[in-house]
């Protein structure tokens, strides 16, 4: 096992507040509606109210004739401006799924924007789109992605059975002696409901155009600026030096805001033509309505066990509902949850099939961990198989989980393993709950009537992939002649505390006190490239881009400094803003003096040190997956009368390598974990089957509050992974395993009932059915 030593510092490790809640807390965010510019004109969309049917006609007349609005435009006005539509993250040459800007000839899914009306003002846009007239001609919409391919009705005619991608592994067949020889083999078939990302901040573009230099100037509520850049670059044939993108704020993405969508293209295809810049801000029924949806999905899935309960091959048929324009090509992430399928455990064999189909609604989009039903499915299934060996599914899963001494490991579908920690983050997330006892707990319960539960997810996640966009991250850091220094990255706030972590991981770097380190961020004229916030990547990448070209700078300080204070370099310490002689009290120069004396005074500096303290670098990993993992336990209680679940304790014991800041760690792993809490037991983004959305409001998209949710316990193991600080990335894993721990709970609690878990979500109105069922209707 690789063991790369944490940096040392007074900084990295510690709870050190984070530097943009001053200006978050009291207000005081930039965020992409705060943004202001000369002559601004508002726009707003004009929706279909059907999921599939003909555009036979559009008359904007009307519209078009009130005070304050300045155009509508239609897809003949927008969708012929189109150059190119690939996005960096994905590369050219992957195959994609139609994207037209605004529906032509047909509408896809009930919200499709169909118009872009603009006006002076938000409000006189949203008056206008409605005297916007649209005929339709309605067709039979395909709603059920499962049995879409065989409905005789396309979502789009160029795919036939309304397939987007198929990507299988090894053939299940391949192992059907296995799966039948084996002593027990447990097969079910397990569904998840549709949900969504539900940012605070919803999406939100500004894009203004200068005729006279030919240059966009965009303000994006974005994960990734330079992705923006590249996709408008493309999207209008301009050269990248010709776009601008900024982000300050962005009030939450979680996968959302990765990539532009066809809103963003509409934006940016329009400006050009009006006389002003031009804002589009979302509401929260637009965005749960046509922001796209997550998680809807079910797989085949089966597992082999020999007599002694260890696992002899696990095998998956995976289909994802798609929707009707997915951002972006679904199969990639389809394929993820095959191969990440076997999970942190001891599988000799295993095989999968993953499917892609198109439906009649919103779009699937990124939501983190996008390959997360692999843990759905497998945490189940082992939990239901449990019980039938008569086996408590803490021992299963003890004879099957990967131990530290097994790594280097590369399970069957080709994923190799290492520095993780599933069999310790295992132990130590059930020594927190005592689990003995709970069950002691749980058995005197139900004497007295009431049902507990304790479920438990063991998972493994690939984070910081070094692959196309991503495959690199730049930092430049300028130490200003007063002394002071700041750190350029190209990301930005969006909930991730990247602000923090690398002030925390300059100040270390340097030797200097946090104070002095401020860091500029989200701005494409002036950051270096790199990929943005998106798979678990920012805090490892940042701390490698910054480690790489803090050193340059380092030597430099120490250079001028020995040579200052007539020393060998070897002998110089850096810290707390000061370069000082070891062993020598009072032989010492600040580093303001020392930047002094590389801007003004270049005559002092030694021989071969270049003028100035200004340093740029590039982090490239050296294995293109690090790999984290965790073990989430849940304990519940269920009303058996009125299938209400009540969470009493939940812990998540966390691997993600040393921790640059527990403070955001935990942060970020309870963020997650609420999201995936609301996503089993709340959130459900459901039509009907006209197709028809009837969640569009938080009257009736349920979202977990404070008191739906217990207090998260944290429990950390500590493996340093390859690479700068040891660090991993953490940003996924509360979302993944969350959902499988809590239906684990629910099901253990009805154990008695003889319930089995594979349908999602647990509803109340779910959790007494099964109570009187005793069973999952398939």
């Amino acid at each position: 096992m690789s063991a790369v030593p944490a940096a040392a510092g007074r900084y990295a490790g510690a709870r050190v507040p984070r530097v943009e809640d001053p200006r978050l807390l009291t207000g005081h965010g930039m965020f992409v509606d705060d943004v202001v510019r000369p002559g601004m004109l508002h726009g707003c969309f004009v929706r279909s109210p059907l999921a599939r049917a003909r555009i036979t006609a559009i008359d904007a007349s009307e519209a078009l004739a009130m005070d304050g609005v300045h155009a509508v435009f239609v897809a003949e006005d927008l969708n012929p401006g189109v150059r190119e539509q690939w996005y960096t993250l994905m590369g050219r040459d992957v195959p994609d799924t139609p994207r037209p800007p605004l529906a032509e000839h047909e509408v896809r899914f009930v919200g499709d924007p169909v118009a872009l009306v603009v006006a002076d003002d938000r409000y006189l846009a949203e008056d206008a789109a409605e005297l916007v007239a649209v005929d339709y001609d309605p067709l039979p919409p395909v709603v059920d992605y499962t049995t879409a391919p065989e409905s005789g009705e396309l979502v789009h005619g160029e795919y036939p059975r309304n397939i987007a991608g198929e990507m299988p592994g090894r053939s299940p067949d391949e192992l059907a002696r296995i799966f039948d020889e084996a002593p027990l083999t447990v097969r079910e078939t397990i569904y998840q409901q549709a949900y969504a990302q539900v940012p605070m901040e919803t999406r939100g573009i500004v894009a203004e155009w200068s005729a006279s230099t030919g240059e966009m100037a965009i303000w994006a509520a974005t994960q990734s600026p330079h992705e923006v850049r590249l996709f408008c670059s493309r999207l209008l044939g301009l050269d990248e030096h010709r776009v601008r993108v900024v982000m300050r704020d962005t009030g939450g993405g979680f996968g959302q805001k990765v990539m532009p969508m066809r809103e963003d293209m509409c934006v940016m295809l329009a400006a050009p033509k009006l006389p002003g810049a031009l804002k589009w801000i979302e509401d929260r029924r637009e965005n749960l309505l046509a922001a796209g949806m997550s998680r809807h999905e079910h797989g085949d899935a089966r597992i082999a066990f020999d007599g002694e309960g260890a696992i002899l091959a696990a095998a998956i048929d995976y289909v994802q509902d798609v929707g009707a324009y997915p951002v972006p090509w679904p199969a990639g992430t389809a394929m993820a949850a095959g191969m990440f399928f076997p999970g942190p455990y001891r599988v000799p064999e295993a095989a999968f099939t993953t499917t892609c189909v198109f439906s009649n609604t919103s779009g699937r989009t990124a939501y983190r961990g996008p390959w997360q039903f692999e843990s759905v499915a497998r945490e189940l299934l082992l939990d239901n198989a449990a019980r039938r060996m008569g086996m408590d599914p803490v021992e299963l899963r003890r004879r099957n989980l990967l131990r530290r001494d097994e790594l280097p490991y590369t399970n069957p579908n080709g994923m190799p393993y290492s520095d993780i920690t599933p069999l310790e983050t295992f132990e130590q997330a059930l020594k927190m709950l005592d689990y003995e006892a709970f069950r002691q707990e749980q058995e005197q319960a139900r004497a007295e009537g009431r049902y507990l539960g304790v479920g438990t997810c063991t998972y493994v996640e690939p984070t910081t992939s070094a692959m196309g966009l991503h495959a690199t991250e730049g930092a430049t850091i300028r130490i200003e002649p007063s002394g002071k220094v700041n750190v350029y990255v190209s990301g930005g706030s969006s909930g991730n505390s990247i602000e923090t972590t690398v002030v925390q991981l300059a100040a270390d770097a340097l030797g200097v006190d946090i104070g002095d380190v401020h860091t500029i961020q989200g701005d494409t004229a002036i950051t270096p490239f790199g990929g943005g916030a998106a798979g678990s990547r920012s805090g490892s990448m940042n701390a490698g881009a910054v480690t790489e070209t803090a050193s340059v700078l380092r030597d430099r300080i120490v250079a001028i400094a020995a040579h200052h204070l007539e020393a060998a370099a070897e002998d110089i310490e850096l810290s707390r803003s000061k370069a000082s002689v070891r062993g020598v009290p009072g032989s010492e120069v600040t580093l303001a003096e020392i930047a002094s004396m590389a801007y003004f005074q270049p005559e002092a500096l030694p021989p071969g040190v270049p003028a100035g303290l200004e340093a740029s670098g590039r982090y490239r990993p050296e294995h293109p997956i690090i790999w984290a993992n965790a073990t989430h336990v849940c304990t519940c209680e269920v009303d058996v009368v009125t299938g209400a679940v009540s969470l009493l304790r939940y812990i998540v014991s966390e691997d993600c390598g040393p921790m640059i800041n527990p403070s955001v760690v935990e942060g970020q792993i309870a963020g997650g974990t609420v999201q995936g809490i609301g996503g089993v037991l709340y959130e459900h983004l459901a039509y009907d089957a006209d197709g028809n959305p009837v969640t569009t409001t938080f009257m009736d998209y349920l979202v977990p509050t404070s008191a739906e949710v217990p207090v998260i316990e944290h429990g950390h193991v500590e493996t340093p992974a390859p690479g700068p600080g040891g660090y991993k990335g953490v940003g996924e894993g509360g979302a993944i395993g969350a959902p499988p721990a809590v239906a684990n709970a629910v099901a253990d609690a009805l154990a008695p009932f003889g319930v089995e878990v594979t349908r999602l979500p647990l509803t109340p109105q779910a959790v007494a059915d099964l109570v009187r069922s005793g069973t999952v209707a398939p």
